[in-house]
């Protein structure tokens, strides 16, 4: 009987060890954006909105909006490895938003909208700089790109009116003239 359930048990850890779960922050402009594109993503388990990189803890959306935290629009994306690599995530993240322009993400202005890559390990980094010199060194855009690349320190989530926001509210102006035609682009690409 003890040698059943050791066999059920390293059958369990080794399944446990082969999803390899892992998290990125992306801050790319409004988290209800970001947060509706990488739901579409195979591979992506979870996406949460929230705010990183301020000075404060626990902000308040309001309090975001401001631009006097210093924390940007957020989202944390906990994904399967195994399905998705980071620099796929990457690619996605720069497919979906405007990183040439600084701290603006169309009518979205302030600090709080910048283009961030917040990195959670040497990796993740190393690979975020590769990408962003591999997109100005192919001239692909017209300007260069102003992301940053800024250590982890905290994610705090935003609220949960915030959650699911494009699910949750798609007759609401912004999900129907902002959302809606980036997500239907999105999945044209993906095609």
């Amino acid at each position: 009987m003890k040698a059943y359930f050791l066999s059920i048990a390293l059958i369990f850890n080794s399944y446990y060890i082969m999803a390899q779960e892992d998290i990125a922050i992306f801050g790319g402009g409004c988290f209800w954006c970001t947060e509706a594109i990488f739901l579409q993503v195979k591979g992506v388990k979870s996406v949460k909105p929230g705010y990183s990189g301020g000075t404060i803890k626990n902000p308040s959306y309001k309090e975001v909006c401001t631009g006097r935290t210093g924390h940007a629009e957020v989202i944390e994306i906990v994904f399967d490895s195994d399905i998705v690599s980071y620099n796929r995530l990457l690619e996605v993240f720069f497919e979906t938003h405007d990183a040439t322009t600084l701290n603006r993400q169309g009518n979205d202005i302030g600090t709080q909208y910048r283009s961030v890559v917040f990195y959670r390990n040497n990796d993740q980094l190393e690979k975020a700089k590769a990408y962003i010199n591999q997109l100005n060194a192919s001239k692909q855009y017209s300007k260069p790109l102003v992301t940053t690349l800024e250590p982890f320190k905290a994610f705090y989530e935003a609220e949960k009116e915030h959650w699911n926001y494009f699910s949750n509210n798609q007759s609401q102006p912004y999900c129907v003239y902002v959302i809606k035609p980036k997500v239907d682009k999105f999945k044209q690409k993906q095609k």
